[in-house]
């Protein structure tokens, strides 16, 4: 059974859910002027400019997306950020810590949520990209936290929530997760996976693309990463954050 996902109206802070239909869905809310971490319903200050690599620089990211963007859906993302992209820095090879809830006291919360999870991240991990993650049983040092709720109480069943800075260097993530659908149902392992694998989607930075073959889907169909989603999140990976206009 394919994930449904339908974008709500955009509000004021450039904030965006996603809709379920008695299947899965997710969402992430905007960025922020912010240091710490993005609170649900939060907005962009109106003085927040975004300043990018600069109008000589922007010229040079313009060329490499010509010349790489096709394969990818990054220019959907443009569409949507007012042509402004947003990642986590370089780390140097030092890895962003994960903590991911061990238990629960959710009804029908299971244990191999939490490999599911696990497995999520390390799939995207395995693209070797500028940033990586390293698990951490404590929760007070991880960089982002993973945990489950019984259930969301708009149509939803995952959220991701990141801040920027004005440089648009996304400095903070945490991705929660239902174990029920609204209308009641546990999610299944394989719905599971994938919820968690379109969350850490958004989580490096990533939006919906329309393209129905990529986990980025709004309606997702597919439980694991396509050609577009790997060459797009590389892409992302080699390009500044900010405006590119």
């Amino acid at each position: 059974m394919p994930f449904r996902f339908l974008r709500l109206v955009r509000l004021a802070a450039g904030s965006a859910a996603l809709l379920l239909a008695a299947v899965p869905a997710s969402s992430v809310m905007r960025p922020v002027h912010t240091s710490t971490s993005m609170a649900s319903g939060g907005v962009v200050a109106n003085e927040l400019t975004s300043k990018g690599p600069g109008p000589r620089g922007r010229a040079a990211v313009r060329r490499q997306l010509s010349e790489q963007g096709p394969g990818t859906y990054i220019g959907e993302m443009l569409a949507e950020r007012d042509s402004a992209l947003a990642r986590w820095r370089d780390m140097g090879g030092v890895p962003l810590t994960v903590w991911i809830q061990p238990t629960s006291d959710v009804t029908e919360w299971r244990p191999d949520y939490v490999t599911l999870v696990r497995d999520a991240f390390l799939d995207w991990d395995g693209l070797q990209l500028p940033v990586r993650f390293a698990f951490s049983p404590d929760s007070a040092a991880a960089d982002i936290h993973v945990t489950f709720i019984d259930h969301f109480d708009e149509p939803i069943s995952g959220r991701t929530k990141w801040a920027r800075d004005d440089d648009w260097w996304i400095i903070g993530a945490d991705i929660v997760l239902a174990v029920h659908h609204r209308g009641g149902a546990a999610l299944d392992d394989e719905s599971m996976k994938a919820m968690a694998l379109h969350e850490v989607g958004h989580l490096l930075g990533l939006d919906h693309t329309e393209d129905q073959t990529s986990i980025m889907a709004p309606r997702v169909r597919v439980r694991a990463l396509s050609d577009a989603d790997r060459a797009t999140v590389r892409l992302l990976y080699t390009l500044p954050p900010g405006a590119v206009r």
